[in-house]
Order: C-alpha cells, then structure tokens, then sequence
C-alpha cells in the first residue's frame, strides 16, 4: 500500500502544506499535481511489466533470470526519465498555455515544475526497485523508503515554502525542490538495502556478465587453446529482448496510465473554467481522494503479482477466486478507513487547508466520494486482476471506453447543462462502475488463459 501510494503521498503533502499559503497555489497544484502523477505513473506502469515478469518467474522457480530483467527494465526506464524531463523543462511552458486561462495558476505551476522535474530520475529508478521487490514477495523496504521520503518531504515543504529554519521562502516552487530532494535521499535508501540484501543475490543481481571470447578474434600465439576452455556468456544484464517483451507487455498499461492520469487532469481543466473556488475545492476533494485511495492501490499492486505468480504455478482456475478475495478485503479496508469521513469531515477536509470557507463548501461532495470509493475499492481490483493475467491490450481498450464516457459525462455536465460541481464529481462513479463491470466480464471470459509473459 505505502509503496504505490508514494506519488500520491508527496502530492497530497505538497497540497497540505500550499493549502495554507493561498487559493492560487491550492488551485495550481490540484493542476500541476494531476500532471506530474501521470508523468510519474508512466515510469510505474512500465515498471509493472516488470513486476509481472518477475512474479511469473517466481512461480516457475526460475529466480536466476530476475536479474537480466530488472537491469533491463531500469536501463529503458532511464531513457525515458530523460526524455520526459526534456520535455516538463522545455516544453512544459508551452502545454499548460493551451490549457490554462488564469495567469496566475499557470505561473505557479510553471515555477513548481521546474524543481519537480529532477525528481523524476529518482521516481522511475525507485519504481523499478519496488517492482523488483513487488514481484518477489518482499516488500519491507517499502516501508524504509517511504518513511523517509514523507518525513523528509514534510520538514522541507515547511522550511521552503514557508522561509523556515534559515532557508529561504519559495512557495509552491520550494514545495517542487522538496519533493526532489526528498526522493533523491528515499531512493539511496533503496540502494543502501540491495547491496545489503543477501537474498537478492539469488536473483543474479550482482553478477559481473560474462564476456564470450569465441567471438572476439584472438592473436596468433593463442591457436592452441581449446575453445571448450573459453566460457561463454551467461547472462547479460542489459538484454534488449527482454526489453522489447517489456515494451509489448508495458506500452498498454503505460497507455492505460497516460489515458487514465490524462482524462482526470482535463476534469480538472474544465473545472478551472468554473472560477478559482471551484478548482480550490476539487483539489481538497482530490487530496481526500488520494487518501482513501492507498489501501486499494495497495491491494491492486498485491492482486498484479497474486495473479500473474499463479499463473507461473499453472493454477489458473484460481484467478478469479484471489482476485474476488482480495476486492472484498480491499472493500472492507476501504469502508473503515472512509468512516472518518462520515464522523470526522470537517476535520479531514482542513487537511487540505485553513480556509473554513473552502472547507464548508467543499462538505456537500463527501456522500459523493464516499460512494465513489465504495465503487473504485472493487473495480480497481478486477481491472489490475484483469492486468496481472498479461491481458494489458485487452485492459487499454477497456479503460479507453471508461475514459469516453467520463470525458462525455463531464463535458456534457459543466459545458452543456451548466451544472455545478456535485453532479460534476459523479463522472468518477459512473467511471468505476463501468471499468467494474467490464473487467469481470473478461476476466470470466478466460479469454487471457492463451496469453504467454
């Protein structure tokens, strides 16, 4: 749970903490915050093939392997944190001008940007180590990692966005640095405990690859020596075939991410059109959402590596059995942790700022979240059973509907009917209850049972 909510726990820090300096800095970062975690979760979801390929691997018995494919999902993962990072500093300028009427959030999004894009290096490295961890079962580290990200990320926001401690006041810009910052030192955290993971050299992480000298010509006086004594390659760490199987495997869940992350952050564009209250209040909203939405990314992580691991053990009769356990669980979670929003919700939504007038406003939307999560605490889990079974195709064109009618519902709801923001909100309902009744369609249909990982 904590290791797939660490995005949304430094956004939702992120919001906490600006929610006190101002509307124009609680309306940009809902904005800014949407559009870095779909940066983010593009890096997570090319890491989820991994994952996937490790558990099956794991349930095969066939540990030596989970080297060459955490190498070679790192090394594309980099090229990509590379890529993006090129764009949110050069490019950012130009695709939040295409969106954003109000000068002043698009200022501050632009000057949070540019300290938060750093941190993507450290974003896409992390993920892969927690796919890593994920795919084989052990997921303690998780927990170090995420300590201190949030410890460090909570005392640096206070002291760069506010000027405290003799650093200087930067608002929503120190609040990009800190996130930064933080992830950097929770990523050597990561790298601290591989090399001092005994189990892991199991896994062939730590082994030199072998160099085949039958290939490289040799000089004369060396005729004599016998071929069979000249050991071949072994195992490359950097294989570009595992490499493409990732991309194959990866590109619809990263699609499923961009079309997903993307269709919430144009909800929020088209709420921006509605004034700054309206916006301040959805990113309240949105930082609730957030955090009622951890223990169910967590069991959807779980249920991915649950799936694809029985899979691997040729136990596919039990997928859909696991899969409806664990949306009970996830269900069961999800409803005790929301009980704080029916008995505690002024108190819950101050989370997100000091403004009691935002926080009365935003009070009516609560019976409408609740019963939102109820939804996505199950559908979420069918669709990431659906994922873990290799199905990701078949996922994207099902998440490709979703995201149609969500974007009609709300283009139809703000720009056509004029309606406000309750009936606006009910778009992620209707969202789940398709994306849950789709899933366990194909998921009962065992149409995945021929798909190969």
């Amino acid at each position: 749970m904590i290791g797939s909510a660490v995005q949304n726990l430094i956004t939702l820090t992120d919001t906490i903490f600006l929610g006190r300096v101002g509307e124009i800095e609680l309306g940009a970062i809902g904005l800014v915050g949407v559009f870095y975690l779909m940066i983010a979760s593009i890096g997570y979801s090319f890491s989820k093939a991994g994952q996937i390929m490790i558990a099956r691997r794991v349930g095969r018995k066939e540990l030596h392997q989970i080297g060459s494919i955490t190498y070679s999902m790192a090394a594309f993962s980099l090229v990509l944190a590379f890529g993006l990072f090129l764009f949110m500093q050069f490019g950012a300028d130009a695709f939040f001008g295409l969106f954003l009427n109000d000068q002043d959030i698009y200022r501050a999004c632009i000057d949070y940007l540019s300290y938060r894009s750093i941190g993507i290096f450290f974003s896409y490295a992390g993920v892969i180590i927690v796919a890593l961890y994920t795919g084989v079962g052990r997921t303690t580290v998780i927990i170090y990692n995420a300590l201190v990200l949030g410890l460090v990320n909570t005392a640096l926001n206070y002291g760069l966005i506010f000027g405290k401690w003799g650093l200087p006041e930067m608002g929503i810009a120190g609040a990009g640095l800190a996130s930064t910052i933080a992830e950097g030192l929770a990523f050597f955290v990561f790298i601290i405990y591989i090399l001092r993971d005994k189990k892991a050299r199991a896994y062939g992480l730590f082994e030199m690859p072998e160099i085949d000298l039958r290939n490289i010509p040799l000089p004369a006086n060396t005729d004599e020596i016998p071929l069979d004594k000249i050991s071949p390659i072994k195992h490359t760490k950097i294989d570009l075939t595992i490499i493409k199987s990732q991309l194959k495997l990866s590109m619809p869940i990263v699609l499923q991410s961009v079309v997903g992350m993307g269709s919430w952050f144009i909800f929020f564009v088209i709420v921006e059109d509605m004034g700054k209250t309206p916006l301040a209040i959805s990113n309240i909203m949105r930082a609730v959402y957030l955090l009622f939405m951890i223990p169910c990314w967590g069991f959807a992580s779980g249920v991915n590596t649950i799936v694809s691991n029985l899979i691997g053990k040729n136990q596919k009769e039990e997928v859909f059995a696991a899969t409806t356990k664990t949306a009970f669980l996830c269900f069961v979670c999800t409803m005790l942790c929301t009980t704080m929003l029916w008995f505690f919700p002024e108190y819950v939504l101050s989370i997100s700022t000091d403004d009691s007038n935002l926080v009365a406003a935003s009070a009516p939307l609560i019976p409408i979240l609740s019963i939102v999560l109820a939804v996505f605490s199950i559908g979420a889990i069918y669709f990431n059973g659906l994922v873990g079974t290799g199905a990701t195709n078949q996922a994207l064109w099902l998440q490709i509907a979703c995201v149609v009618l969500y974007l009609s519902y709300i283009y139809i709801v703000v720009h056509v009917l004029n309606a406000g923001l309750l009936v606006a909100w009910m778009a992620e309902f209707y969202y789940w209850v398709a994306c849950f009744l789709l899933s366990i369609w194909y998921l009962r249909s065992r149409k995945w049972y021929t798909i190969k990982v």
